[in-house]
């Protein structure tokens, strides 16, 4: 539909651009710093578990996952999960998105307000989008029409949820690699020349989650624009 649009790709170029830019410094930091191994030799499992523990986490389980950069904290079953590369590997990016990871469990087990409101925005904001693009479409299609503009206000407002919800993001993907920086000093797990590699990894991370929210910004601004221009 609008992905077509001259203007659309105007409002949306921005985002592309920092996109591709923090998708690039991801991969780029991601593969320096795994190449460089920390020198207490942990895992990024074993740092997982350590940090896990000395949280009184003792009930959040660890697993392996396939795929790359695939690591998540699932507070619904309360699992750690690790991608193969981080769960087996003591280099100092391992040990940055592992502890990463067990940032979001420590803001799942401290009732951190910002993760307690995405994760209840969540279901809303999955709904939002996916029915949203189809009100947004038949109100294109009916173009013109009351119901048509009643149409395409739902779609907006549906799309509105997913916003929200990657705004709300990024203060969550801040403070878990906030509180990943801070534990990995503070335990020893990392040398502060160590910490410099895997706050670079989590910041370049993060770069993404900022794209992602400029990208939905940006997107409604576009849908907000249209459904001016058709009063």
């Amino acid at each position: 539909m609008f992905y077509f649009d001259i203007n659309y790709l105007i409002y949306i170029l921005p985002a592309i651009i920092l996109g591709l830019y923090a998708q690039g410094r991801v991969q780029s930091t991601y593969a320096k710093y795994s190449r460089v191994p920390s020198r207490r030799g942990l895992t990024g499992a074993q740092a997982a578990r350590y940090l896990l523990d000395s949280a009184g986490l003792q009930d959040v389980a660890i697993e392996r996952v396939p795929g790359h950069l695939t690591d998540h904290y699932d507070p619904r079953s309360k699992v750690l999960r690790l991608s193969d590369a981080v769960y087996n590997s003591p280099s100092v990016a391992a040990l940055g998105i592992a502890a990463h990871e067990c940032g979001h469990a420590i803001q799942h087990d401290t009732g951190y307000i910002p993760l307690t409101f995405r994760n209840n925005l969540y279901p809303v904001a999955n709904l939002g989008t996916n029915l949203g693009i189809w009100f947004i479409i038949f109100g294109v299609a009916l173009a013109g029409s009351n119901l048509g503009k009643g149409m395409f206000t739902l779609g907006i407002l549906g799309y509105a949820a997913a916003v929200v919800f990657s705004i709300v993001t990024l203060p969550v993907e801040f403070n878990a690699s906030k509180r990943a920086m801070a534990v990995l000093t503070e335990k020893g797990l990392i040398t502060m020349d160590e910490s410099e590699g895997a706050k670079q990894v989590l910041d370049a991370a993060a770069l993404t989650y900022v794209a992602a929210a400029l990208s939905a910004v940006m997107t409604l601004l576009y849908l907000l624009g249209l459904r001016g221009n058709d009063e």
